[in-house]
């Protein structure tokens, strides 16, 4: 009944997330087509950086929250919670985009940016942003307000999209003056800047707080939980960034931005994968953060991870099965990087195991765990994108994100055993990553038949995994889909 709960919040935002990442992903094709790979390696380059900067602005609070809420004896300690987290996170965003306008240009020129310094506190300004509505996104996360939540999300990303449809195909139609060719990327940040201020104003209207509830005796418990999560998503985005920082510096001047754009575009079209990841983790924190008998954790916990997996692996075929109808998201121009995708999807299906592999640690407090992990693969990045890298271009940074994973997915499950043993049944796991790589090799048998029939025999292979699953795992796919539409 549990895990039910969770498959059906799971599935709610799921359903808003694919829907705006999918109104997002309009934007690849259209911008891959609309700006070179060098400026599209500045959009990257730029976007790259916001996870890590929203990591320490945000400080961990968003698990905090959901450890301290979660906890909370009745409304008012559910305020003082909420006010305590947000309040802290504004003064700490606040005094972070204080410091950028202040040394806007000097940050500029050291990133190379000198002839579009605006670029800097742009960026800033959305990060500043996001970091302040984190926290009343969480609110509506753990009051399980899914429909404000996907309203709110979709939302901004119609903003995003409509103002970038008016500066690159309406403006220079209406006023050629208004449009600027030097600009190139910054019209993207100008349209993410005024849709994070779209979503900042409608959160303000839900998130009705009175900071004299703020406690600085609770937020020093929050921080004594928080601050190991905080490091550790320093070390986690670090490794989600670096490589195309790397990239930028180790490859030749005048490939490297053009490389970072072609691995950049490349890496989105996984952000399916990645989005089922995301999906899973806004529904299972506040699930497994909350109050749980040992018993009841570590047996959800490890059904969650089959499941999880036999997802994943059905997502990763379906993505390389039909890789060459997924390359027609982004131009031309672009795909020559494609056949690093299911390198990078395979590292993405890690990335999740780690995820539900650290749920234990978060669940009972001992969150210093989670520096360990994140750094331990933080110094395999850096390693072996140092290595890879002058041999194998952004191949070399692909095969790097994925010894990354390996490593952090081993050091985890050793910690597991060896602190908080679940009775993972990696056995049956096995069975569908075994499968699931099979069905995987056969696709490359179909690779020369007539486009019909290749899709033709590639869907049978999707359709043998799926079929194999639900029958394995007696999975109720009718009740399942009415008890998500209940919800």
């Amino acid at each position: 009944m549990l895990l039910k709960k969770l498959a059906g919040q799971t599935a709610i935002y799921g359903i808003s997330s694919i829907v705006a990442r999918l109104l997002n992903y309009l934007l690849t094709p259209y911008l891959t087509r609309i700006l070179s790979t060098s400026e599209y390696g500045s959009v990257t380059e730029m976007y790259a950086i916001i996870p890590f900067a929203l990591v320490l602005l945000t400080m961990g609070m968003e698990s905090g929250y959901f450890r301290f809420a979660g906890k909370a004896e009745g409304r008012e300690e559910k305020e003082r919670v909420f006010a305590t987290t947000w309040g802290a996170v504004i003064s700490v965003t606040l005094f972070f985009l204080s410091l950028i306008l202040l040394f806007n240009n000097d940050i500029a020129y050291a990133q190379g940016y000198e002839d579009n310094s605006s670029f800097v506190w742009i960026i800033a300004s959305i990060i500043a942003l996001d970091a302040i509505t984190a926290i009343p996104f969480a609110k509506l996360r753990e009051e399980g307000r899914a429909g404000m939540f996907v309203f709110v999300r979709v939302l901004s990303v119609v903003v995003n999209m409509a103002m970038c449809g008016l500066f690159y195909s309406v403006l220079p139609y209406i006023d050629s003056s208004m449009f600027s060719e030097d600009f190139g990327a910054g019209y993207v940040f100008v349209s993410n800047l005024i849709a994070s201020f779209v979503v900042l104003f409608v959160l303000l209207t839900q998130s009705r707080v009175s900071f004299s509830k703020f406690s600085p005796s609770m937020l020093k418990l929050i921080l004594i939980y928080s601050l190991p999560l905080l490091l550790s998503g320093i070390a986690g985005t670090a490794n989600e960034f670096i490589d195309r920082q790397m990239l930028k510096y180790m490859m030749p001047e005048d490939l490297a931005m053009s490389a970072v754009g072609i691995y950049g575009a490349t890496v989105k079209i996984g952000v399916i994968l990645l989005l089922f990841t995301q999906m899973y983790r806004m529904a299972a924190e506040p699930f497994f953060l909350s109050n749980f008998k040992r018993e009841d954790f570590v047996n959800i916990n490890a059904q969650a991870l089959k499941y999880f997996m036999i997802i994943s692996i059905a997502i990763f075929l379906t993505i390389t099965l039909f890789l060459d109808f997924f390359a027609c998201i982004v131009d031309k121009s672009y795909r020559e990087g494609m056949y690093i995708l299911p390198v990078v999807l395979v590292a993405n299906i890690l990335s999740g195991v780690v995820l539900n592999l650290s749920f234990w640690y978060k669940q009972t407090g001992r969150t210093k765990f989670a520096l360990y992990v994140t750094c331990f693969g933080l110094l395999f990045t850096v390693v072996f994108n140092i290595l890879l890298i002058p041999r194998f271009g952004y191949y070399g940074s692909a095969i790097a994100r994925l010894i990354c994973e390996v490593a952090m997915v081993v050091l985890s499950y050793y910690l597991n055993r060896k602190y908080f043993p679940t009775p993972y049944d990696f056995k049956r796991v096995g069975e569908y990553v075994l499968l699931g790589a099979m069905l995987y090799c056969f696709g490359y048998l179909t690779a020369e038949l007539p486009l019909v029939l290749k899709y033709l025999c590639n869907l049978a292979l999707l359709i043998i995994f799926v079929v194999y699953a639900v029958r394995r795992e007696r999975i109720d796919v009718f009740g399942l889909v009415k008890s998500i539409i209940k919800k």
